[in-house]
């Protein structure tokens, strides 16, 4: 038997000895082809899927799994969309007037289109030699970005697969600025209410759990800047290296803002590296008229951001913007000497991450479809939509915890512990009934419920309704 030839083997892969099937990688001579026709096909069943919303609820539901692994021989396509549908009925709709839950907006149509550009360039920004334009971009857009917020003429960043990373990064950063790399027992001084990422940072870098010191809260839920002088006159006195001070900049369950500012200054007077948080708030920082939300964040020394969370871009799309960007290149460049020589620094070693998409395309194209004014419109709309949804339930007996946001959480008042879970397990279950969905956090010893308002297809109208359930339950 003949051995197989490079274009006999190519043949099977594009599907050219298959009539009817699309080729698998299209190529040059591509252009309104089965590539146009596939891509149709699936534009028109993401449309379908969310015009289909206001039929289902806004909580994904259990669905029919096909099999995870492939068999010996292709699917046809009609069978891969029949399989990709079943999947699509169990996923969340965050178009959804009712999906509340979480920090998940839908996404913006012009992030979608670039998504699906971005797939198809299929560039890498490990090095400029293999995406010269979008490297750029790249460059240029991190630099505007952390220039608006504050961080100063010369800051900049990178792009990251998420908040979590933003922060590891941040972290690995002090620690080369404070060249404390050989040191494992230097000290994290934040708040009870940050992020979870910093407990995961810490055990990649080889920091004990027990140098993430979580320092108590004011009543409200922010954190004190005397606490944090009193952690940093601590540490000096038992000797301990303090690797940086953490601010947040939108709390998960209340949407809070530490004091960034007396922060700030607390940390120049110790020269400890300030990182701020803002995952969930530090957009505010783009626009002047939502800047004193944040007040304070462009005197940090990092800043983590992620426009994902209320801008619309879709997933994953966060931000690690620093007031010297020297730090990336002196914390994580390694060489690269597989690829030419280059003019500037690789974006491969301005990070953790080697091999990066495009993500940068649909941040850039979303950001220059909304403008600054539409960035406006967004933040504003989502904080009314907290302060009218707050105004309905404050004549109600419950609780509502603070927030600088789009955040608010509440829960009954008056009631034992146990009365408090039995009614926000009940109230629960009644919005979901209604198509609202909220989550349940327990926070501070309280089982809560948790309005997220950044929905831009929540009306007044809806958050009426909302109320209307909630004040029913406590009946």
């Amino acid at each position: 038997m003949f051995p197989l030839t490079i274009t006999m083997v190519d043949q099977r892969i594009n599907g050219l000895q298959a009539p009817g099937l699309p080729r698998a990688f299209p190529g040059p001579d591509e252009t309104q082809g089965a590539l146009g026709e596939l891509l149709g096909h699936g534009s028109k069943i993401l449309c379908d899927w969310l015009e289909a919303t206001n039929n289902h609820g806004p909580r994904p539901a259990l669905s029919v799994q096909p099999l995870a692994e492939p068999g010996d021989a292709g699917k046809s396509m009609e069978q891969l969309w029949c399989d990709l549908a079943g999947l699509m009925d169990g996923a969340y709709r965050p178009n959804h007037p009712g999906a509340l839950a979480h920090l998940d907006p839908p996404s913006l149509g012009v992030s979608i289109c670039a998504e699906m550009i971005a797939a198809g360039l299929n560039n890498n920004l490990l090095a400029e030699e293999l995406s010269p334009s979008l490297s750029r971009l790249e460059r240029s857009l991190c630099s505007w970005i952390a220039r608006e917020i504050g961080l100063g003429d010369l800051a900049s960043g990178v792009p990251a697969s998420g908040g979590s990373l933003s922060n590891l990064m941040a972290l690995v950063c002090a620690r080369q600025a404070a060249q404390l790399q050989k040191h494992s027992n230097c000290v994290v001084i934040t708040g009870a209410g940050s992020h979870v990422s910093l407990n995961k940072a810490l055990a990649v870098m080889g920091i004990g759990a027990d140098y993430l010191w979580r320092l108590p809260l004011d009543s409200q839920g922010r954190l004190k800047a005397t606490e944090v002088a009193a952690a940093i006159d601590k540490a000096q006195k038992l000797g301990l290296p303090i690797l940086a001070v953490v601010a947040t900049a939108g709390t998960t369950i209340q949407g809070l803002v530490d004091p960034i500012g007396e922060m700030a200054a607390l940390c120049k007077s110790a020269g400890v590296w300030l990182h701020v948080d803002g995952a969930i708030g530090g957009v505010c920082a783009l626009v002047e008229s939502e800047r004193w939300r944040v007040e304070g964040i462009g005197l940090a020394d990092s800043v983590s951001l992620n426009p994902q969370k209320l801008l619309g871009v879709s997933k994953p799309s966060s931000l690690l913007l620093l007031k010297d960007p020297a730090h990336l290149k002196n914390s994580f460049s390694t060489g690269l000497p597989y690829m030419e020589p280059p003019m500037v620094s690789q974006g491969g070693e301005l990070g953790l991450q080697g091999t990066r998409g495009a993500e940068v395309l649909k941040l850039w194209m979303s950001l220059q479809y909304l403008g600054l004014e539409g960035i406006e419109n967004i933040l504003q709309s989502a904080f009314s939509r907290a302060s009218i949804l707050r105004n309905l339930l404050e004549s109600m007996p419950l609780q509502l915890l603070a927030g600088d946001l789009h955040l608010l959480s509440f829960t009954a008042s008056g009631m034992e512990s146990e009365n408090q879970v039995a009614w926000r397990d009940r109230c629960h279950r009644e919005l979901l009934r209604s198509n609202y969905w909220l989550s349940k956090p327990n926070w501070r010893e309280l089982p809560l419920l948790k309005a997220v308002l950044g929905n831009p297809y929540t009306s007044s109208e809806h958050l009426q309704q909302l109320a209307s359930v909630v004040k029913k339950s406590l009946i």
